[in-house]
C-alpha cells in the first residue's frame, strides 16, 4: 500500500512539474511589441512624411518613425552605423554613398519621388515681382539657400543660379542653411529676405499664408530625384520593404503629388 501511493505521489510530481514547465517554455498568447520602422528622412519630407507613416501604421500595424535632416548627414551616419532601417533621400548621390560602403541592400537607389526647387519670400519682405532676375535689386540683402555640399535642395539652387549668370553676383548675399527645412526657416523668420527651398515646404499652410513663391524653371539645374534604400542588416528591413511598395503606389504617388513632389512614372 505504501508502495503504491509513493508510486502515485511521484506520478503527481512529475505531472505538475511537467506542466508548469510547459506553461513557462510553450508558445506565448501574449501580444508582441509593435515593430518599429525607422526612416532617415530628408529634410523636404518633414511636411508630408508624417500623415503617410499614419496611414501606413493603420495598413499594416507596422510604427514608423523618421529623423529629418540633410540628405549627407544623413549618408554618414548610416554609414558610421546609425540604426536605421530606410533611408529616403533628396537625391540618388547620398543614398549611393551608403551603397559603396557596403551598407544597402540594393544596388542602386530605388526611385520614390521628383523634387520641385522654388523661390519663396515673405509678403511683408519688400520683394517686388519675385524673379531670379530680381535678386539682383540692391533691396534684396539676404538670400537663404541650403548648403550645396550638404542638401541636394541647395546644389540644385547654385545650379539655377550658375545656369543663369547669377551666382557670383548673389554670393555675397547667400545664408547658408544646413538643409532645406532650416533654408525656409530663415526665410520665413525674415533671417533672410528670400529663399531656394522645396516645393513642399512652400505649399505648407503657415508658408503660404506668410509669403509667395515661384517655380525655378526646370531647365535651370539637374533634376532633383529622390531614391532610397533599404539598410543591410537592419532589424526592420522587412518593413522597409514594404513601406517602399507603400510608396510606389499610384494613389501615394498622387498624395505626394499634392504635397510637392513630382510621380515618377
Amino acid at each position: 500500500m505504501c508502495e503504491r501511493q509513493a508510486r502515485w505521489g511521484a506520478l503527481l510530481i512529475f505531472v505538475v512539474f511537467a506542466t508548469g514547465f510547459a506553461q513557462h517554455t510553450g508558445p506565448s498568447h501574449q501580444p508582441e511589441t509593435a515593430q518599429t520602422l525607422r526612416i532617415a528622412a530628408a529634410a523636404d519630407l518633414q511636411p508630408l512624411l508624417p500623415p503617410l507613416l499614419s496611414q501606413f501604421e493603420q495598413q499594416t500595424g507596422i510604427h514608423a518613425e523618421a529623423s529629418y535632416q540633410a540628405s549627407a548627414t544623413l549618408a554618414t551616419q548610416i554609414i558610421d552605423g546609425a540604426p536605421f532601417d530606410l533611408f529616403l533621400a533628396a537625391d540618388l548621390s547620398f543614398p549611393q554613398r551608403v551603397i559603396d560602403a557596403g551598407r544597402a541592400e540594393q544596388a542602386v537607389p530605388v526611385p520614390y519621388a521628383r523634387g520641385t526647387l522654388v523661390l519663396w519670400t515673405r509678403n511683408d519682405s519688400g520683394v517686388t515681382d519675385l524673379s531670379l532676375e530680381a535678386l539682383r535689386s540692391a533691396a534684396v540683402k539676404s538670400i537663404a539657400i541650403a548648403n550645396p555640399d550638404h542638401a541636394p535642395y541647395g546644389r540644385a539652387a547654385q545650379a539655377a543660379l550658375q545656369h543663369v549668370g547669377l551666382f557670383n553676383t548673389l554670393q555675397p548675399k547667400l545664408v547658408i542653411a544646413e538643409n532645406i527645412a532650416q533654408a525656409a526657416q530663415y526665410a520665413d523668420s525674415g533671417n533672410a529676405q528670400a529663399g531656394f527651398i522645396s516645393l513642399t515646404s512652400a505649399l505648407t499652410p503657415r508658408l503660404s499664408t506668410d509669403g509667395h513663391f515661384v517655380q525655378v524653371p526646370d531647365e535651370d539645374y539637374p533634376a532633383i530625384v529622390q531614391g532610397a534604400i533599404v539598410i543591410r542588416g537592419s532589424a526592420g528591413a522587412g518593413a522597409a520593404h514594404r513601406f517602399l511598395e507603400f510608396l510606389q503606389r499610384r494613389e501615394i504617388q498622387q498624395t505626394l503629388a499634392a504635397e510637392g513632389l513630382k510621380p515618377i512614372h
